[in-house]
């Protein structure tokens, strides 16, 4: 039996390592799960300490870099992005690069703006800083991981939290003229796409994702949305991660990718 392959692409300020539930969940629904790093990724606590292997990464240095990946897989796979992630699969997908992609969170396309309040979560600062953004254990419990208990927040933290290229969440935040930001939300040969927001997420808002969504009201492609109430921008890795896992797999099997379960 082939068994349909997953590419995951996570987002900004987490490492790669943040797939680990999800891969095994989908692992053990019969789908084969990858998950590939950023160019020159390294182990998370490396990561934390070296600014070299991000520095000067940005958008479409992603997308290049994940379309690669996508392509060369006899079967096409579906792609899971997280915020950034989200960006990048909505940007493969449109493409025609991937057979269904899943946006959690994702960061905005387009023209589409961040509000005041969450554009300047991703202000990097001045120019000729440090090339990577980094976040206090209390900043990511109060921006990123805002729904769940300090104690939840600070083990996310140590287990996940990397540091960000300056150069890509500076293209973020400028949010509305990036050129790489733009997706083909026309194109109606496209395979499934599934948008998801937290209601309560303060770093890419509901009410952003819900503009996204309604981008793509011309084309005849299938597109759906889905909000969690009272989840922030952590839904991919705190608590109630197998909830949203749950029921990407259930969309999936609605859409005609079911495998057959080696596990439950």
């Amino acid at each position: 039996m082939n068994h349909t392959p997953v590419v995951f692409i996570h987002g900004t300020w987490l490492h790669t390592l943040s797939w680990e539930s999800w891969a095994e969940r989908f692992d053990g629904r019969g789908f084969l799960t990858f998950t590939p790093g950023w160019p020159g990724e390294v182990a998370s606590g490396e990561t934390r300490t070296s600014s070299e292997t991000f520095a000067g990464i940005g958008l479409d240095t992603l997308t290049a870099h994940y379309a690669e990946i996508v392509r060369s897989f006899e079967i096409a796979p579906v792609v899971v992005g997280h915020s950034v992630g989200g960006l990048i699969a909505q940007r493969l997908i449109g493409a025609d690069i991937g057979r269904a992609a899943v946006a959690i969170a994702p960061a905005p396309i387009d023209d589409i703006p961040l509000p005041p309040s969450s554009a300047r979560l991703w202000t990097p600062g001045q120019a000729g800083a440090d090339p990577l953004v980094t976040l206090s254990p209390q900043r990511f419990h109060r921006d990123f991981a805002n729904t769940v208990a300090a104690e939840e927040s600070y083990r996310l933290f140590e287990r996940y939290v990397v540091p960000a290229p300056r150069r890509l969440v500076g293209e973020i935040g400028a949010a509305g003229g990036v050129g790489s930001a733009v997706a083909h939300v026309g194109n109606a040969h496209r395979g499934p796409l599934l948008l998801i927001s937290g209601q309560e997420d303060r770093l890419v808002p509901d009410a952003v994702t819900r503009a996204v969504y309604k981008k793509y009201g011309d084309s005849t492609a299938v597109t759906d949305l889905k909000q969690f109430a009272d989840r922030g921008h952590s839904l991919v890795i705190d608590n109630g991660w197998r909830v949203v896992a749950d029921y990407v797999l259930c969309w999936l099997e609605e859409r005609g990718l079911r495998t057959h379960p080696t596990a439950v």
